[in-house]
C-alpha cells in the first residue's frame, strides 16, 4: 500500500466524488441508497486520509533514520546536498530526493513512487546496498553510486564522475598492444624453390605492413619470417568485432597449391611495454601449439582466440624430436623411477603410446617403469589384455598403487594429454614434481606448465606417431613386436585406419613399426565390437539427423560400452552422403557427454572449445556438468549456428 499510495489515492478520491454525486441525484427518489452512496463516499475519503497519515509518517521516519545516521545533519540538511541523494522505501519506491536529483536524473520532474532500481543501471537495490559502490549511467552522465541501509529504506549517494570515467576510457584506448606474427608454413614455400618463397614471403610481409598503417601502428620484421606490430587497444577493439580479417587476406596466398597462414600472439591491458611483449610472446606459443593460422588475445590471464580453420602444416623435419628425445633421455637417467600416464578413459593411442615407452624406460634405461590406468573405465581393454598375455612382467598399475611408489625422484611421463583436469590421477600428477609431456592434441588454455619437457606437436596425427619418432631416436633394440603392435594401433586409430591427419612422418612412423614386428592383422583385431557395442553403434548412427552438413544424433540407451560406441559411431556418421562433420551426445558418469568428428574441413574442437572441452581438429570432445540430453543436444546447435555463421561471414 505504501508503494501505491500516489497511484491509488487519485482513485480512491474519484470514486468517492461519484459516489458522492450519485447520493446527490438519488436523494429526491430513494433516499436509503442515497445514504449508502453517501456512506460509502465517506468511507472512500476516511481510507485515503487513514493511508495519507500513515504514507506521511513512513516517509518522515525513513527520512529521520537516514539523517540519524549521518551525525550532525537533521532531516532538512539532506537537500543541500551537493550532488543527487534519494531516499527509497523497504520495497525500493522512492520516497525523497533532494533537488539535484530531480535536476540530473529526472529532468526535473518529481520521481516519488518510482522504482530507484530504473535510476541503478540494471543493479537491484538488496544487492548493491551497504557495498562498495557501483558505476551506473543515467541521462549520458556517469556516476558511482553508494547505497546505505537507514532503518526501512535506503539513501542512495550518486557521485557524478563521467568526465574521469572519460579520461579513463580514453587512456585505456590508446594502451599499447604488442601483437608478435610469425609466418606459419614459411618451409611448404621453402622446400619448392627459392623464387616462389621469396614471392610469397614479400606477399605476406606486404600484407602486414598494409595491416599496420591501417591503424596508425609501428611495424617491424624483428627475425625470420617474424615480425611485430603495436596497436592501440581501441584499434584492437575494432579487430576483434571484425574477426581480424588479415587471417582470411594471407589465406588468400596460394603458390604451387600451398596456402599460407600466419599465427598472431596479441596482448592487450598490460601497464608496460615490456610486460606486453613477453604476454604475446606467450600468446602466440599458444596459437602455434593449436596449429596456427589464428590470432591468440591474451588480457588479464584470459585468452580468446580468432581463426584457426586451416589445418597445421605438417613439419617434415625430425631435428625436434632428435633434441626432445635427448632431452627426455637426461630426465630418465636422473631419475629412479619411471611413471607413464594419460587421459581419463584412456583409448588405443593413449595405451599404445605408454606401452611403447615403458618398454625402451624399462630395458633399455634399465629404470623402473610402470603404465598407470585405470582398467575398468579404459577404451582399450582389448590391448590391455594383448599385452598382459604376452608380457610377462606386469606392465600395468593402478593410479592408487602408483601414488603409493612415489619418490622424490620419480619421473610421470604424460601422454596423449596435456590437460590437468583430464590426467588419469590428478594426484599422482601433483605428487610428482619431474614431468615430461607429449602430446598432439591443440593446446588449451589449463595446460600442464611445469614440465621438463613439453613435447607438443598438433600437426602430428597422433602420440603414438610421436612417440615411435622418439623411440628411433633413442636405444630402440628392446622394442618388441608387441610394443610395435600397440604404437600401430594407436596410430589407426587417430588416423581412421590411414585416412585422417596423415603425412610423410605418418607413414615413416608405420613403416618403422612395421620393420619392428607390428602385424596389421592382429592390429586389426583389435578394433573388433562385442555384438552389443555393434547394436548400439548402429542405433545411434540410424536415429541422426542431418543439421547443416553435420551429422548429430543423440543416444537413448545407456550401457557399459556407451563411450566406445558414441565415438565408433561418430567416426562411421562421418561416411554419410553431405556430412562434413558428426557429433554424438550420450549420456555417462551423470555428465553429459559429445564426441565429435570430422574430415578437417569444420574445425570441430573449434565448435567443442564454446562447450567446455577440446581436442584436434578432426576429433574433439566436450562434458556438459548438470543439463539434460535435449539441453545438451540445444547448446550444440546453437553452438554449431554460431561457429557456421562466423564461416559464412568471414
Amino acid at each position: 500500500m505504501r508503494k501505491k499510495h500516489w497511484t491509488l489515492t487519485p482513485w480512491f478520491i474519484i470514486f468517492a466524488a461519484v459516489m458522492l454525486l450519485m447520493a446527490f441525484a438519488s436523494f429526491d427518489y430513494n433516499i436509503v441508497l442515497c445514504y449508502i452512496e453517501l456512506g460509502i463516499s465517506v468511507a472512500a475519503i476516511a481510507v485515503v486520509f487513514v493511508i495519507s497519515l500513515r504514507f506521511r509518517s513512513y516517509i518522515n521516519n525513513t527520512v529521520k533514520n537516514a539523517a540519524e545516521k549521518i551525525k550532525g545533519l537533521n532531516p532538512e540538511h539532506l537537500e543541500k546536498y551537493k550532488y543527487p541523494v534519494a531516499v527509497s522505501g523497504s520495497q525500493g519506491d522512492i520516497l525523497w530526493c533532494n533537488a539535484r536529483f530531480r535536476k540530473a536524473m529526472c529532468g526535473g520532474k518529481s520521481p516519488e513512487g518510482e522504482n530507484i532500481n530504473s535510476y541503478l543501471s540494471g543493479f537491484d537495490i538488496e544487492d548493491i546496498k551497504d557495498g562498495e559502490g557501483e558505476d551506473v549511467a543515467v541521462d549520458g552522465r556517469e556516476y558511482t553510486v553508494f547505497c546505505l541501509s537507514v532503518g526501512d529504506g535506503v539513501i542512495c549517494h550518486f557521485i557524478e564522475n563521467t568526465y574521469y570515467k572519460s579520461m579513463v576510457r580514453e587512456y585505456q584506448s590508446t594502451l599499447p598492444c604488442v601483437a608478435i606474427i610469425t609466418f606459419d608454413n614459411a618451409e611448404d614455400f621453402s622446400s619448392d624453390s627459392d623464387e616462389a618463397y621469396s614471392e610469397v614471403s614479400l606477399t605476406v610481409e606486404t600484407n602486414l605492413q598494409k595491416w599496420a598503417a591501417e591503424y596508425g601502428a609501428l611495424y617491424k620484421k624483428i627475425g625470420t619470417n617474424r615480425y611485430i606490430i603495436i596497436f592501440r587497444d581501441s584499434d584492437v577493439e575494432k579487430m576483434i568485432a571484425l574477426k581480424f580479417p588479415i587471417l582470411k587476406e594471407i589465406r588468400s596466398i596460394n603458390v604451387n597449391n600451398h596456402i599460407a597462414t600466419i599465427s598472431v600472439g596479441l596482448c592487450r591491458g598490460s601497464k608496460s611495454l615490456k610486460d606486453s611483449e613477453l604476454n604475446a610472446r606467450k600468446a602466440l606459443e599458444m596459437a602455434l601449439g593449436r596449429g596456427g593460422d589464428q590470432v591468440a588475445v591474451i588480457k588479464d590471464n584470459s585468452y580468446e582466440f580468432f581463426g584457426g580453420t586451416a589445418a597445421a602444416a605438417e613439419k617434415v623435419s625430425k631435428v625436434r624430436m632428435r633434441v626432445i628425445a635427448n632431452a627426455i633421455s637426461r630426465a630418465v637417467v636422473d631419475c629412479d623411477k619411471v611413471f607413464i600416464m594419460g587421459h581419463r578413459f584412456s583409448d588405443l593411442d593413449c595405451v599404445g603410446s605408454a606401452v611403447g615407452l615403458q618398454c625402451i624406460m624399462e630395458k633399455s634405461f634399465r629404470r623402473y617403469c610402470k603404465v598407470v590406468i585405470d582398467k575398468e573405465t579404459s577404451m582399450a581393454k582389448q590391448l590391455v589384455s594383448y599385452v598382459e598375455d604376452r608380457i610377462d612382467t606386469g606392465v600395468f598399475i593402478t593410479p592408487d598403487e602408483a601414488i603409493r611408489g612415489v619418490t622424490p625422484k620419480s619421473l610421470l611421463i604424460i601422454v596423449d594429454t596435456h590437460l590437468k583436469n583430464s590426467l588419469e590421477s590428478a594426484q599422482l600428477y601433483e605428487k610428482c614434481k619431474r614431468v615430461v609431456v607429449i602430446d598432439h592434441h591443440r593446446k588449451a588454455v589449463n595446460y600442464i606448465d611445469n614440465a621438463l619437457v613439453f613435447c607438443h606437436e598438433p600437426s602430428a596425427s597422433s602420440s603414438a606417431e610421436m612417440c615411435s619418432e622418439i623411440i628411433s631416436c633413442l636405444d630402440d633394440k628392446a622394442l618388441g613386436y608387441v610394443q610395435a603392435d600397440a604404437l600401430l594401433a594407436g596410430i589407426m586409430l587417430d588416423t581412421k585406419n590411414f585416412i585422417l591427419k596423415t603425412g610423410v612422418r605418418t607413414f615413416e612412423a608405420a613403416a618403422y613399426l612395421r620393420k619392428k614386428g607390428a602385424n596389421t592383422l592382429t592390429v586389426k583385431g583389435m578394433f573388433s565390437d562385442s555384438i552389443d557395442t555393434y547394436r548400439e553403434k548402429v542405433e545411434i548412427v540410424c536415429s541422426s539427423n542431418i543439421y547443416r552438413g553435420c551429422a548429430v544424433s543423440v543416444s537413448k540407451k545407456h550401457t557399459d560400452d556407451i563411450r566406445l560406441a558414441a565415438a565408433q559411431a561418430a567416426d562411421e556418421m562421418l561416411t554419410l552422403q553431405g556430412v562434413d562433420a558428426s557429433f554424438v551426445v550420450f549420456e555417462d558418469n551423470n555428465r553429459m557427454n559429445i564426441s565429435a568428428r570430422s574430415y578437417g574441413k569444420l574445425n570441430v574442437q573449434i565448435i567443442m572449445e564454446q562447450l567446455g572441452g577440446g581436442g584436434h581438429q578432426t576429433m574433439a570432445a566436450a562434458q556438459l556438468e548438470n543439463t539434460t540430453k535435449e539441453l545438451a543436444y540445444q547448446k550444440l546447435l546453437a553452438v554449431i549456428d554460431s561457429v557456421l555463421d562466423d564461416i559464412e561471414n568471414a
